[in-house]
């Protein structure tokens, strides 16, 4: 089981909305580069043609390994050519649906816990995953 250091249930929230804001930017890799991203590029991933966004401070435990996720190049500097694209391995999160959240890391003891770009709101099954029962 992945257990996460609860702060406050708004900040999950206000994570996922920042990162649905940054949806139309381009993003940088923080997963690769030892937890640090490239200047100020979000932590998002691409897994079957759908964007997922880091989420904090949820209890989840991984599932099996579903596939390979990428990272949208990052032009947060002046540097556009660089057009790389990293990536990294997606597990399902038991309980939920691939289309709602994944989890991503290179090994399943370091994963992170991402969710669907879904306008700055929520799922109410990732909901429950703060909240508790």
């Amino acid at each position: 089981m992945k257990t996460t250091f609860r702060v406050g249930r708004h900040r999950a929230a206000l994570m996922l909305l920042a990162a649905s804001a940054m949806a139309s930017a381009a993003a940088c890799t923080a997963l690769d580069g030892g937890g640090e991203s490239a200047g100020s590029c979000a932590f998002l991933r691409i897994y079957e043609g759908r964007t997922y966004g880091d989420v904090a401070n949820v209890d989840y435990t991984i599932g099996e390994k579903l596939g390979t996720v990428t990272s949208p190049p990052c032009h947060d500097t002046n540097d556009d050519s660089d057009d790389s694209v990293t990536s990294s391995t997606a597990y399902a999160v038991e309980g939920l649906d691939p289309s709602v959240a994944i989890a991503v890391g290179d090994t399943p003891d370091e994963t992170y816990f991402l969710v669907v770009e879904s306008g700055g709101t929520l799922p109410p099954e990732v909901r429950k995953l703060i909240d508790g029962p």
